[in-house]
């Protein structure tokens, strides 16, 4: 396979910055676009000085359709805001390019949406809740050890600017370790009486979920199982966000062999 030519759509934010960073410095991989309406008419080397030489001369766009139409990049990498990321996806795929998409906050209807767009289309797009190695390990792993406990909750903790809650990892290793039990569902301990309400968390396939969000975390997500005198907890801690990078070279690189929606990245781990 030739060179990958990548287009970031939200490159001047935090992760934008870091998959512009991650893109630059990744064999086989050309940054050949930027698109962020914070930074048009800068050059990226501007907003990120350590960029790879190569590409600090590229000028930040505000208009994604044209910019597709210009360079004509294989993939568009997306980490935006969830208010404009359908419409960003529609133009890539109207465009012939691939999509990976960061943003969370996809409702089901939307995730139909972008399934019937890129089947209409005969485009790929992979939308993930996390890419990071670790966290899509961790899901796995919950996934495996709830056919052994009758119990389990969800405590993810994330940073004081998430949008959303729960965070879309959250839902996603709920809803895989619902899968998991198949007809036979988790227990949820009954509570007399709510204090506070919602203090229990909000449930999803019997699995209660509680989300922090405090500065100091970036993505944190615990999965507590329990059983009779015992319990197991499968954590994952985020220091970085440099941490999301090599799942999304990897999808960027993969998404070239996929059709149609696909959602989540543990499909792709042990491809490389």
């Amino acid at each position: 396979m030739g060179v990958v030519r990548i287009l970031v759509s939200g490159a001047c934010g935090s992760m934008g910055g870091y998959v512009c960073r991650g893109v630059g410095a990744a064999d086989g991989m050309e940054l050949v676009a930027a698109v962020d309406p914070a930074g048009i008419g800068h050059h990226l080397g501007e907003i990120l000085p350590d960029l790879s030489e190569e590409s600090k001369g590229i000028k930040v766009s505000g208009h994604l359709a044209s910019t597709l139409e210009h360079y004509e990049p294989d993939v568009m990498i997306d980490f935006t805001r969830p208010a404009v990321v359908m419409n960003n996806i529609e133009a890539a795929l109207n465009a012939g390019t691939a999509c990976v998409v960061g943003t969370t906050g996809f409702s089901e209807i939307d995730s139909k949406t972008v399934a019937r767009m890129a089947e209409s289309k005969g485009g790929a797009c992979l939308s993930a809740p996390n890419f990071s190695i670790g966290a899509n390990l961790m899901m796995k792993f919950a996934a495996e050890a709830v056919s052994s406990f009758e119990y389990a909750e969800i405590i993810e903790r994330h940073h004081e600017h998430k949008k959303d809650a729960p965070s879309g990892t959250a839902v996603k290793t709920a809803e895989m370790m619902a899968a998991a039990r198949g007809s036979k569902p988790l227990s949820v301990v009954p509570t007399a009486r709510h204090n506070v309400a919602g203090s229990r968390g909000g449930v999803l396939g019997n699995i209660p979920i509680h989300a922090v969000r405090m500065p100091g975390y970036v993505a944190n997500q615990e999965v507590v199982l329990g059983g009779l005198g015992e319990t197991l907890t499968i954590s994952h801690e985020t220091t970085s966000r440099e941490c999301f990078i090599p799942g999304v070279l990897l999808a960027a690189r993969a998404i070239s062999g996929l059709s149609g929606l696909t959602y989540g990245l543990d499909s792709l781990l042990g491809d490389e």
